[in-house]
Protein backbone atom coordinates (compact mmCIF):
# COMPACT_ATOMS: atom_id res chain seq x y z
CA UNK A 1 0.00 0.00 0.00
CA UNK A 2 2.78 1.97 0.85
CA UNK A 3 4.51 1.30 -2.20
CA UNK A 4 1.08 2.50 -4.41
CA UNK A 5 0.43 5.69 -2.53
CA UNK A 6 4.52 6.65 -2.89
CA UNK A 7 4.57 6.24 -6.50
CA UNK A 8 1.18 7.87 -7.45
CA UNK A 9 2.65 10.84 -5.69
CA UNK A 10 5.35 10.43 -7.62
CA UNK A 11 3.66 9.96 -11.10
CA UNK A 12 1.66 12.69 -10.50
CA UNK A 13 4.52 15.14 -10.36
CA UNK A 14 6.19 13.34 -13.53
CA UNK A 15 2.93 13.68 -15.59
CA UNK A 16 2.67 17.66 -14.57
CA UNK A 17 6.95 17.87 -15.36
CA UNK A 18 6.19 20.90 -17.22
CA UNK A 19 3.29 22.25 -15.49
CA UNK A 20 3.83 24.32 -12.28
CA UNK A 21 0.09 25.46 -11.78
CA UNK A 22 -1.27 22.37 -12.22
CA UNK A 23 1.81 20.77 -9.99
CA UNK A 24 1.58 22.83 -7.21
CA UNK A 25 -2.57 22.85 -7.14
CA UNK A 26 -3.06 18.98 -7.32
CA UNK A 27 -0.09 17.70 -5.66
CA UNK A 28 -0.42 16.37 -1.86
CA UNK A 29 2.05 14.68 0.29
CA UNK A 30 1.32 10.80 0.32
CA UNK A 31 0.43 10.13 4.02
CA UNK A 32 2.17 7.10 5.35
CA UNK A 33 2.12 4.83 8.08
CA UNK A 34 4.80 2.66 7.52
CA UNK A 35 7.52 3.10 4.27
CA UNK A 36 11.14 1.95 3.70
CA UNK A 37 12.20 3.07 0.27
CA UNK A 38 14.49 0.68 -0.30
CA UNK A 39 12.10 -2.29 0.27
CA UNK A 40 9.08 -0.56 -0.95
CA UNK A 41 10.17 1.51 -3.53
CA UNK A 42 13.95 0.85 -4.87
CA UNK A 43 13.24 -2.93 -4.77
CA UNK A 44 10.08 -2.76 -6.87
CA UNK A 45 11.99 -0.83 -9.45
CA UNK A 46 14.51 -3.61 -9.35
CA UNK A 47 11.74 -6.65 -9.70
CA UNK A 48 10.37 -7.07 -13.45
CA UNK A 49 7.31 -8.39 -12.05
CA UNK A 50 6.58 -5.22 -10.95
CA UNK A 51 4.71 -2.46 -13.10
CA UNK A 52 7.41 0.18 -14.13
CA UNK A 53 10.51 -1.86 -13.25
CA UNK A 54 13.54 -0.89 -14.29
CA UNK A 55 15.31 -3.87 -13.37
CA UNK A 56 18.32 -3.56 -16.23
CA UNK A 57 18.36 -0.33 -16.26
CA UNK A 58 21.98 0.99 -14.82
CA UNK A 59 21.31 2.50 -11.35
CA UNK A 60 24.81 3.45 -10.95
CA UNK A 61 27.92 4.47 -13.19
CA UNK A 62 30.87 5.46 -11.87
CA UNK A 63 33.96 6.55 -13.90
CA UNK A 64 37.22 6.55 -12.15
CA UNK A 65 40.09 9.03 -12.88
CA UNK A 66 42.03 6.18 -14.50
CA UNK A 67 38.91 5.35 -17.18
CA UNK A 68 38.26 2.44 -15.14
CA UNK A 69 34.27 2.22 -14.45
CA UNK A 70 31.89 0.14 -12.44
CA UNK A 71 27.92 -0.27 -13.37
CA UNK A 72 25.48 -1.92 -11.52
CA UNK A 73 21.63 -2.36 -12.67
CA UNK A 74 19.05 -1.77 -10.44
CA UNK A 75 18.43 -5.64 -9.93
CA UNK A 76 22.02 -5.44 -9.24
CA UNK A 77 22.22 -2.90 -6.27
CA UNK A 78 18.83 -4.49 -5.07
CA UNK A 79 20.53 -8.14 -4.58
CA UNK A 80 24.03 -6.10 -3.24
CA UNK A 81 22.32 -4.42 -0.39
CA UNK A 82 20.40 -7.36 0.41
CA UNK A 83 23.69 -9.34 0.55
CA UNK A 84 24.85 -6.20 2.70
CA UNK A 85 21.99 -5.74 5.04
CA UNK A 86 22.24 -9.46 5.97
CA UNK A 87 25.82 -9.77 6.75
CA UNK A 88 25.50 -6.28 8.70
CA UNK A 89 22.85 -8.27 10.88
CA UNK A 90 25.45 -11.34 11.06
CA UNK A 91 28.01 -8.72 12.39
CA UNK A 92 25.03 -7.84 15.34
CA UNK A 93 24.42 -4.54 13.90
CA UNK A 94 20.55 -3.72 14.63
CA UNK A 95 17.67 -1.79 14.04
CA UNK A 96 18.51 1.76 15.33
CA UNK A 97 21.94 1.24 15.88
CA UNK A 98 24.05 4.39 14.24
CA UNK A 99 26.17 3.82 11.64
CA UNK A 100 28.92 5.88 10.13
CA UNK A 101 29.87 6.19 7.16
CA UNK A 102 33.08 7.57 5.82
CA UNK A 103 33.24 6.89 2.47
CA UNK A 104 33.89 8.64 -1.18
CA UNK A 105 31.87 8.20 -4.49
CA UNK A 106 32.62 4.22 -4.25
CA UNK A 107 30.12 1.32 -4.63
CA UNK A 108 29.78 0.49 -1.08
CA UNK A 109 28.36 3.90 -0.13
CA UNK A 110 25.56 3.07 -2.56
CA UNK A 111 25.12 -0.63 -1.10
CA UNK A 112 25.40 0.70 2.38
CA UNK A 113 23.04 3.06 2.13
CA UNK A 114 20.73 1.06 0.97
CA UNK A 115 21.35 -1.60 3.11
CA UNK A 116 20.99 0.93 6.20
CA UNK A 117 17.57 1.71 5.22
CA UNK A 118 16.42 -1.91 4.45
CA UNK A 119 17.04 -2.90 7.83
CA UNK A 120 16.39 0.14 9.83
CA UNK A 121 19.87 1.31 10.88
CA UNK A 122 20.46 5.31 11.16
CA UNK A 123 22.78 6.52 8.82
CA UNK A 124 25.41 9.28 9.57
CA UNK A 125 27.18 10.41 6.48
CA UNK A 126 30.41 11.74 6.64
CA UNK A 127 33.08 13.02 4.85
CA UNK A 128 36.96 11.57 4.38
CA UNK A 129 38.24 15.06 5.58
CA UNK A 130 37.05 15.19 9.29
CA UNK A 131 39.68 15.79 11.68
CA UNK A 132 40.18 13.71 15.10
CA UNK A 133 37.77 16.14 17.32
CA UNK A 134 35.18 15.72 14.44
CA UNK A 135 35.22 12.10 14.43
CA UNK A 136 35.12 12.22 18.21
CA UNK A 137 31.66 14.73 17.92
CA UNK A 138 30.33 12.33 15.85
CA UNK A 139 30.90 9.07 18.03
CA UNK A 140 29.35 11.22 21.17
CA UNK A 141 26.62 13.41 19.70
CA UNK A 142 25.65 11.46 16.87
CA UNK A 143 25.84 8.24 18.95
CA UNK A 144 27.68 6.16 16.34
CA UNK A 145 29.34 3.06 17.38
CA UNK A 146 29.58 1.33 14.12
CA UNK A 147 31.83 2.58 11.46
CA UNK A 148 32.68 1.90 7.68
CA UNK A 149 35.84 3.96 5.90
CA UNK A 150 38.70 2.97 3.64
CA UNK A 151 42.23 1.33 4.58
CA UNK A 152 43.27 4.69 4.21
CA UNK A 153 41.29 5.97 6.90
CA UNK A 154 41.25 3.50 9.51
CA UNK A 155 44.35 4.66 11.80
CA UNK A 156 41.93 8.10 12.16
CA UNK A 157 39.71 5.61 14.51
CA UNK A 158 42.93 4.46 16.94
CA UNK A 159 41.75 5.59 20.48
CA UNK A 160 38.57 6.88 20.18
CA UNK A 161 36.83 3.65 21.58
CA UNK A 162 35.93 5.71 24.64
CA UNK A 163 34.00 8.31 23.18
CA UNK A 164 31.59 5.37 21.08
CA UNK A 165 28.74 4.16 23.24
CA UNK A 166 29.15 0.92 23.03
CA UNK A 167 32.00 -1.17 21.26
CA UNK A 168 32.94 -0.13 17.86
CA UNK A 169 31.92 -2.52 15.19
CA UNK A 170 34.84 -1.40 12.74
CA UNK A 171 34.47 -2.19 8.79
CA UNK A 172 36.88 -1.04 6.31
CA UNK A 173 36.27 -1.09 2.68
CA UNK A 174 40.11 -2.10 0.52
CA UNK A 175 42.77 -3.58 2.83
CA UNK A 176 42.73 -3.46 6.57
CA UNK A 177 45.23 -0.63 6.75
CA UNK A 178 47.24 0.14 9.54
CA UNK A 179 45.02 1.18 12.37
CA UNK A 180 46.34 -0.84 15.65
CA UNK A 181 42.58 -2.16 15.85
CA UNK A 182 41.12 -5.50 14.36
CA UNK A 183 38.86 -3.94 11.05
CA UNK A 184 36.26 -6.63 9.43
CA UNK A 185 36.74 -6.92 5.70
CA UNK A 186 33.69 -5.71 3.71
CA UNK A 187 34.51 -8.05 0.82
CA UNK A 188 32.95 -10.53 2.99
CA UNK A 189 29.69 -8.79 2.49
CA UNK A 190 29.69 -11.17 -0.94
CA UNK A 191 29.12 -14.60 0.67
CA UNK A 192 25.72 -13.08 2.41
CA UNK A 193 22.27 -13.96 1.36
CA UNK A 194 20.97 -11.81 -1.66
CA UNK A 195 17.59 -11.50 -0.50
CA UNK A 196 16.36 -10.45 2.83
CA UNK A 197 13.22 -10.31 4.30
CA UNK A 198 12.80 -7.14 7.11
CA UNK A 199 12.13 -8.39 10.96
CA UNK A 200 9.77 -5.84 11.50
CA UNK A 201 7.65 -3.07 8.78
CA UNK A 202 9.20 0.38 9.45
CA UNK A 203 7.54 3.07 10.51
CA UNK A 204 7.45 6.59 8.56
CA UNK A 205 8.94 8.40 11.62
CA UNK A 206 11.72 5.93 12.41
CA UNK A 207 15.05 7.98 12.44
CA UNK A 208 16.80 7.26 9.15
CA UNK A 209 19.99 9.74 8.91
CA UNK A 210 21.78 12.18 11.27
CA UNK A 211 23.81 14.96 9.27
CA UNK A 212 26.06 17.01 10.84
CA UNK A 213 25.87 20.42 8.86
CA UNK A 214 28.99 21.98 7.66
CA UNK A 215 28.91 24.96 10.52
CA UNK A 216 29.75 28.35 8.42
CA UNK A 217 28.36 30.35 11.36
CA UNK A 218 28.56 27.94 14.41
CA UNK A 219 29.22 24.24 15.60
CA UNK A 220 27.65 21.73 13.19
CA UNK A 221 23.77 20.72 13.87
CA UNK A 222 22.89 17.29 14.06
CA UNK A 223 20.30 17.48 11.87
CA UNK A 224 17.34 14.67 12.04
CA UNK A 225 15.54 13.37 9.07
CA UNK A 226 13.03 10.22 9.19
CA UNK A 227 12.35 7.38 6.90
CA UNK A 228 9.57 9.56 5.19
CA UNK A 229 11.23 13.21 5.28
CA UNK A 230 14.55 12.40 2.86
CA UNK A 231 13.06 9.55 0.81
CA UNK A 232 9.41 10.91 0.48
CA UNK A 233 10.32 14.39 0.92
CA UNK A 234 12.58 14.44 -2.27
CA UNK A 235 9.67 14.18 -4.28
CA UNK A 236 10.12 18.13 -4.74
CA UNK A 237 13.44 17.54 -5.64
CA UNK A 238 12.55 15.36 -7.97
CA UNK A 239 10.26 18.18 -9.57
CA UNK A 240 12.80 20.51 -9.20
CA UNK A 241 15.61 18.75 -11.35
CA UNK A 242 12.89 17.59 -14.06
CA UNK A 243 14.43 13.63 -13.27
CA UNK A 244 12.38 10.57 -15.67
CA UNK A 245 13.42 7.29 -16.24
CA UNK A 246 16.49 6.35 -17.97
CA UNK A 247 17.98 9.69 -17.58
CA UNK A 248 21.68 9.93 -17.00
CA UNK A 249 22.29 12.13 -13.94
CA UNK A 250 25.62 13.35 -12.98
CA UNK A 251 25.29 15.82 -9.19
CA UNK A 252 29.04 17.38 -8.96
CA UNK A 253 29.13 16.53 -4.93
CA UNK A 254 30.83 15.31 -2.12
CA UNK A 255 29.58 12.38 0.07
CA UNK A 256 28.86 13.17 3.61
CA UNK A 257 26.49 16.10 3.17
CA UNK A 258 22.98 16.63 2.45
CA UNK A 259 23.16 17.38 -1.25
CA UNK A 260 25.20 14.21 -2.17
CA UNK A 261 21.96 12.82 -0.38
CA UNK A 262 19.44 15.33 -2.89
CA UNK A 263 21.01 14.19 -5.93
CA UNK A 264 23.40 11.13 -5.93
CA UNK A 265 20.68 8.93 -4.09
CA UNK A 266 17.06 9.67 -3.52
CA UNK A 267 15.64 12.27 -6.72
CA UNK A 268 17.39 9.85 -9.22
CA UNK A 269 16.05 6.97 -7.83
CA UNK A 270 12.74 7.84 -6.88
CA UNK A 271 12.83 8.39 -10.72
CA UNK A 272 14.55 5.60 -11.98
CA UNK A 273 17.45 7.13 -13.70
CA UNK A 274 20.94 6.40 -13.60
CA UNK A 275 23.20 7.98 -10.85
CA UNK A 276 26.73 8.92 -12.92
CA UNK A 277 29.81 9.75 -11.22
CA UNK A 278 33.43 10.90 -12.36
CA UNK A 279 35.58 10.40 -9.99
CA UNK A 280 38.61 12.89 -10.46
CA UNK A 281 41.69 12.89 -8.57
CA UNK A 282 41.70 16.89 -9.28
CA UNK A 283 39.01 18.89 -11.03
CA UNK A 284 39.85 19.77 -14.46
CA UNK A 285 37.24 21.98 -16.73
CA UNK A 286 38.21 19.61 -19.78
CA UNK A 287 38.12 16.76 -18.20
CA UNK A 288 34.86 17.48 -17.22
CA UNK A 289 33.73 18.56 -20.15
CA UNK A 290 34.67 15.90 -22.31
CA UNK A 291 33.19 13.34 -20.06
CA UNK A 292 29.59 15.18 -20.54
CA UNK A 293 30.00 14.39 -24.04
CA UNK A 294 31.49 11.06 -24.35
CA UNK A 295 29.08 9.41 -21.25
CA UNK A 296 25.94 11.33 -23.08
CA UNK A 297 24.86 12.77 -19.26
CA UNK A 298 21.34 13.80 -19.72
CA UNK A 299 21.46 15.51 -16.06
CA UNK A 300 24.10 18.15 -14.35
CA UNK A 301 23.37 19.67 -11.27
CA UNK A 302 27.06 21.64 -10.32
CA UNK A 303 27.52 23.80 -7.21
CA UNK A 304 28.37 27.71 -8.49
CA UNK A 305 31.98 27.29 -7.83
CA UNK A 306 32.01 24.44 -10.87
CA UNK A 307 29.79 26.37 -12.83
CA UNK A 308 32.50 29.56 -12.75
CA UNK A 309 35.44 27.62 -13.89
CA UNK A 310 33.32 25.16 -16.54
CA UNK A 311 32.75 28.81 -18.18
CA UNK A 312 36.37 29.41 -18.98
CA UNK A 313 36.25 26.97 -21.27
CA UNK A 314 34.71 27.02 -24.67
CA UNK A 315 31.74 25.59 -23.91
CA UNK A 316 30.36 25.44 -27.29
CA UNK A 317 33.00 23.46 -28.34
CA UNK A 318 31.99 20.56 -26.19
CA UNK A 319 28.28 18.73 -27.63
CA UNK A 320 26.58 18.18 -24.84
CA UNK A 321 23.42 16.28 -24.62
CA UNK A 322 22.24 17.60 -21.49
CA UNK A 323 18.86 18.40 -21.46
CA UNK A 324 18.90 19.67 -17.74
CA UNK A 325 21.26 21.98 -15.65
CA UNK A 326 21.26 22.81 -12.15
CA UNK A 327 23.02 24.61 -9.74
CA UNK A 328 22.60 24.80 -6.00
CA UNK A 329 24.07 25.27 -2.41
CA UNK A 330 24.70 28.67 -2.99
CA UNK A 331 23.24 31.43 -5.48
CA UNK A 332 24.74 31.25 -8.55
CA UNK A 333 25.82 34.27 -10.29
CA UNK A 334 23.85 35.99 -13.71
CA UNK A 335 26.42 35.94 -15.60
CA UNK A 336 27.10 32.33 -15.21
CA UNK A 337 23.47 31.33 -16.11
CA UNK A 338 24.38 33.90 -19.45
CA UNK A 339 27.60 32.14 -20.45
CA UNK A 340 26.11 28.54 -20.56
CA UNK A 341 22.54 29.96 -22.30
CA UNK A 342 24.91 31.47 -25.08
CA UNK A 343 26.95 28.41 -25.56
CA UNK A 344 24.14 25.47 -25.19
CA UNK A 345 20.82 27.04 -25.11
CA UNK A 346 20.26 25.22 -21.73
CA UNK A 347 19.33 27.43 -18.78
CA UNK A 348 21.14 26.77 -15.40
CA UNK A 349 18.07 26.24 -13.31
CA UNK A 350 18.50 27.33 -9.53
CA UNK A 351 16.88 25.93 -6.38
CA UNK A 352 16.93 26.50 -3.03
CA UNK A 353 17.14 24.21 0.07
CA UNK A 354 19.07 22.84 2.82
CA UNK A 355 20.34 19.80 4.71
CA UNK A 356 17.41 20.73 7.22
CA UNK A 357 15.01 20.44 3.72
CA UNK A 358 14.17 19.26 0.62
CA UNK A 359 14.11 21.79 -2.49
CA UNK A 360 12.05 23.96 -1.46
CA UNK A 361 12.09 26.50 -4.07
CA UNK A 362 13.21 26.31 -7.96
CA UNK A 363 13.16 27.02 -11.42
CA UNK A 364 11.29 23.86 -12.28
CA UNK A 365 11.50 22.51 -16.67
CA UNK A 366 9.57 24.27 -18.64
CA UNK A 367 8.73 27.73 -16.89
CA UNK A 368 10.39 30.67 -17.45
CA UNK A 369 13.27 31.69 -14.91
CA UNK A 370 14.12 35.42 -13.80
CA UNK A 371 17.59 36.21 -14.03
CA UNK A 372 18.82 35.96 -10.30
CA UNK A 373 15.64 34.17 -9.08
CA UNK A 374 15.49 31.10 -7.02
CA UNK A 375 12.22 30.45 -8.57
CA UNK A 376 9.07 29.24 -7.09
CA UNK A 377 7.75 27.27 -4.36
CA UNK A 378 7.97 23.74 -4.85
CA UNK A 379 4.53 21.56 -5.11
CA UNK A 380 4.26 20.68 -1.24
CA UNK A 381 6.10 23.92 -0.15
CA UNK A 382 4.03 26.77 1.64
CA UNK A 383 6.87 29.51 2.05
CA UNK A 384 6.38 33.03 3.54
CA UNK A 385 8.77 35.44 3.93
CA UNK A 386 8.67 37.26 7.37
CA UNK A 387 10.22 40.43 8.21
CA UNK A 388 12.06 41.75 11.54
CA UNK A 389 8.22 42.40 12.99
CA UNK A 390 7.08 39.01 12.19
CA UNK A 391 5.43 39.77 9.62
CA UNK A 392 4.58 38.53 6.53
CA UNK A 393 6.44 40.91 3.92
CA UNK A 394 7.64 41.06 0.24
CA UNK A 395 11.02 40.62 1.73
CA UNK A 396 12.43 38.74 4.55
CA UNK A 397 13.18 35.35 6.40
CA UNK A 398 12.18 32.56 3.67
CA UNK A 399 10.15 30.30 6.07
CA UNK A 400 7.89 27.57 5.67
CA UNK A 401 4.53 27.14 6.78
CA UNK A 402 3.95 24.76 9.67
CA UNK A 403 0.09 24.66 9.23
CA UNK A 404 0.86 22.61 6.00
CA UNK A 405 4.18 21.03 7.19
CA UNK A 406 6.39 19.51 4.07
CA UNK A 407 7.21 15.95 4.54
CA UNK A 408 10.60 17.18 3.57
CA UNK A 409 11.20 19.03 6.84
CA UNK A 410 13.15 17.49 8.81
CA UNK A 411 12.21 16.28 12.56
CA UNK A 412 14.34 18.22 14.17
CA UNK A 413 17.93 19.28 15.62
CA UNK A 414 18.74 15.76 17.53
CA UNK A 415 19.95 16.47 20.89
CA UNK A 416 18.69 20.13 20.85
CA UNK A 417 15.21 20.42 21.71
CA UNK A 418 15.57 24.32 22.68
CA UNK A 419 17.06 24.70 18.69
CA UNK A 420 14.56 23.01 17.30
CA UNK A 421 11.81 24.81 19.45
CA UNK A 422 13.57 28.14 18.39
CA UNK A 423 13.67 27.14 14.57
CA UNK A 424 9.81 26.21 14.26
CA UNK A 425 8.41 28.95 16.93
CA UNK A 426 5.34 30.71 16.53
CA UNK A 427 4.16 28.15 13.81
CA UNK A 428 6.87 28.91 10.91
CA UNK A 429 10.48 27.02 10.13
CA UNK A 430 13.25 29.59 10.36
CA UNK A 431 15.49 29.20 7.56
CA UNK A 432 17.81 32.18 8.46
CA UNK A 433 18.06 33.29 4.68
CA UNK A 434 16.76 36.09 3.54
CA UNK A 435 14.71 37.03 0.18
CA UNK A 436 12.50 39.07 -1.69
CA UNK A 437 9.31 37.87 -3.54
CA UNK A 438 7.82 39.69 -6.50
CA UNK A 439 4.22 40.56 -8.06
CA UNK A 440 4.83 37.05 -9.93
CA UNK A 441 6.09 35.09 -6.99
CA UNK A 442 9.65 34.63 -7.60
CA UNK A 443 11.92 34.64 -4.96
CA UNK A 444 15.30 36.27 -5.11
CA UNK A 445 18.32 35.37 -2.77
CA UNK A 446 19.31 38.41 -0.51
CA UNK A 447 21.79 36.88 2.02
CA UNK A 448 22.09 35.03 4.67
CA UNK A 449 20.47 36.89 8.15
CA UNK A 450 23.21 37.23 10.02
CA UNK A 451 25.70 38.02 6.84
CA UNK A 452 23.23 41.13 5.45
CA UNK A 453 24.58 44.55 7.02
CA UNK A 454 24.05 48.30 6.85
CA UNK A 455 26.38 51.21 5.52
CA UNK A 456 25.00 54.67 6.16
CA UNK A 457 21.78 53.76 7.38
CA UNK A 458 21.56 51.48 3.53
CA UNK A 459 20.74 47.91 4.01
CA UNK A 460 23.56 46.05 2.04
CA UNK A 461 23.29 42.55 0.58
CA UNK A 462 26.46 40.93 0.11
CA UNK A 463 25.78 38.14 -2.26
CA UNK A 464 24.19 41.73 -4.66
CA UNK A 465 28.04 42.75 -4.21
CA UNK A 466 29.45 39.63 -4.68
CA UNK A 467 27.87 38.66 -8.29
CA UNK A 468 28.81 42.34 -9.31
CA UNK A 469 32.56 40.82 -8.40
CA UNK A 470 32.49 37.74 -10.11
CA UNK A 471 31.90 39.33 -13.18
CA UNK A 472 35.18 40.48 -13.21
CA UNK A 473 37.72 38.48 -15.25
CA UNK A 474 40.34 38.85 -12.25
CA UNK A 475 38.20 36.94 -10.06
CA UNK A 476 37.39 33.57 -8.65
CA UNK A 477 35.44 33.83 -5.88
CA UNK A 478 34.81 36.77 -3.91
CA UNK A 479 32.73 37.39 -0.06
CA UNK A 480 31.36 40.77 1.12
CA UNK A 481 31.59 41.50 5.05
CA UNK A 482 31.08 44.86 6.80
CA UNK A 483 34.46 46.98 7.26
CA UNK A 484 34.77 49.51 10.03
CA UNK A 485 33.99 53.13 9.70
CA UNK A 486 33.97 55.77 11.72
CA UNK A 487 31.48 57.65 10.07
CA UNK A 488 29.14 55.13 7.88
CA UNK A 489 30.01 52.46 11.08
CA UNK A 490 30.69 50.09 8.29
CA UNK A 491 31.71 50.28 4.53
CA UNK A 492 31.58 47.00 2.28
CA UNK A 493 34.89 45.38 2.20
CA UNK A 494 35.54 42.46 -0.38
CA UNK A 495 37.77 40.05 -0.06
CA UNK A 496 38.67 38.22 -3.21
CA UNK A 497 40.26 35.24 -4.46
CA UNK A 498 42.21 35.34 -7.68
CA UNK A 499 41.67 33.20 -11.02
CA UNK A 500 44.79 31.87 -12.39
CA UNK A 501 46.64 34.20 -14.40
CA UNK A 502 46.19 37.16 -12.03
CA UNK A 503 48.42 38.96 -9.85
CA UNK A 504 47.58 40.65 -6.48
CA UNK A 505 48.80 44.04 -7.54
CA UNK A 506 47.78 47.26 -6.94
CA UNK A 507 46.74 47.81 -10.74
CA UNK A 508 44.23 44.54 -10.58
CA UNK A 509 42.94 45.73 -7.32
CA UNK A 510 42.08 49.23 -8.95
CA UNK A 511 40.55 47.07 -12.20
CA UNK A 512 38.10 45.46 -9.99
CA UNK A 513 37.18 48.39 -8.27
CA UNK A 514 36.56 50.63 -11.05
CA UNK A 515 34.49 47.84 -12.65
CA UNK A 516 32.22 47.79 -9.46
CA UNK A 517 32.38 51.34 -9.69
CA UNK A 518 30.87 51.11 -12.84
CA UNK A 519 28.51 48.61 -12.07
CA UNK A 520 26.88 49.01 -8.57
CA UNK A 521 25.23 52.32 -6.93
CA UNK A 522 27.00 54.48 -4.95
CA UNK A 523 25.71 53.66 -1.39
CA UNK A 524 26.43 50.17 -2.40
CA UNK A 525 30.01 50.31 -3.97
CA UNK A 526 32.82 48.47 -2.50
CA UNK A 527 35.56 50.71 -0.50
CA UNK A 528 37.87 48.29 0.53
CA UNK A 529 39.42 45.29 -0.82
CA UNK A 530 41.85 42.68 0.26
CA UNK A 531 42.94 39.51 -1.58
CA UNK A 532 42.56 36.77 0.17
CA UNK A 533 42.79 32.95 0.85
CA UNK A 534 38.98 32.51 1.31
CA UNK A 535 38.11 30.26 4.79
CA UNK A 536 35.51 27.74 3.72
CA UNK A 537 33.99 24.74 5.77
CA UNK A 538 34.88 21.13 5.13
CA UNK A 539 32.16 20.82 2.09
CA UNK A 540 33.16 24.38 0.30
CA UNK A 541 31.57 26.74 1.84
CA UNK A 542 32.49 30.20 2.62
CA UNK A 543 32.76 31.26 6.41
CA UNK A 544 32.06 35.02 6.07
CA UNK A 545 31.53 34.56 9.79
CA UNK A 546 35.68 34.31 10.27
CA UNK A 547 36.20 37.53 7.70
CA UNK A 548 33.10 39.79 9.43
CA UNK A 549 35.23 38.82 13.17
CA UNK A 550 38.35 39.36 11.42
CA UNK A 551 36.93 42.84 10.28
CA UNK A 552 35.12 43.69 13.33
CA UNK A 553 38.33 43.38 15.52
CA UNK A 554 40.14 46.17 14.02
CA UNK A 555 41.18 49.43 15.49
CA UNK A 556 38.97 52.66 13.89
CA UNK A 557 39.96 53.77 11.92
CA UNK A 558 40.90 51.45 10.30
CA UNK A 559 45.18 51.56 8.90
CA UNK A 560 45.44 49.63 5.40
CA UNK A 561 47.28 46.28 5.87
CA UNK A 562 49.55 44.43 3.41
CA UNK A 563 47.69 43.14 0.32
CA UNK A 564 44.56 45.76 1.15
CA UNK A 565 43.48 48.43 -1.08
CA UNK A 566 41.23 51.38 -0.29
CA UNK A 567 39.32 52.43 -3.22
CA UNK A 568 40.07 56.41 -2.19
CA UNK A 569 43.83 55.57 -1.79
CA UNK A 570 44.05 54.12 -5.42
CA UNK A 571 45.83 55.82 -8.23
CA UNK A 572 43.60 56.80 -11.49
CA UNK A 573 40.61 56.30 -9.41
CA UNK A 574 38.09 59.22 -10.29
CA UNK A 575 36.50 60.31 -6.98
CA UNK A 576 33.67 58.63 -5.75
CA UNK A 577 31.03 60.98 -5.70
Amino acid sequence: MSYNTFRAARDFLLAHRTDYAAAVAGFQWPQLTHFNFALDHFDALANPAHEGAVSELLALWIVNDDGSEQQLTYAQLSARSSQVANWLESLGVQRGDRVLLMLGNEVPLWELMLACIKMGAVIIPATALLSRDDLIDRLQRGQAHVVVTGSAHTSKFDGLDAFAPKPMVRITVGDIGESTHPWTSYQASYRANPVYQPKVPTRADETLLLYFTSGTTSKPKLVEHTHTSYPVGHLSTLYWIGLQSGDVHWNISSPGWGKHAWSCFFAPFIAGATVFIFNYARFDAKRVLQTLVDKEVTTLCAPPTVWRMLIQEDLAAYPVHLCEALSAGEPLNPEVINAVQTAWGLTIRDGFGQTETTCAIGNSPGQVPKLGSMGRPMPGYRVVLLNADEQRAEEGEICLDLAHRPTGLMRGYAGDAAKTADVMRDGHYRTGDVAQRDADGYITYVGRADDVFKASDYRISPFELESVLIEHPAVAEAAVVPSPDPLKLAVPKAFVALAPGHEPTEATALSILQFCRDKLAPYKRIRRLEFFELPKTISGKIRRVELRKREAGRAVPVVRGVGEFFDEGLRQLEPSE
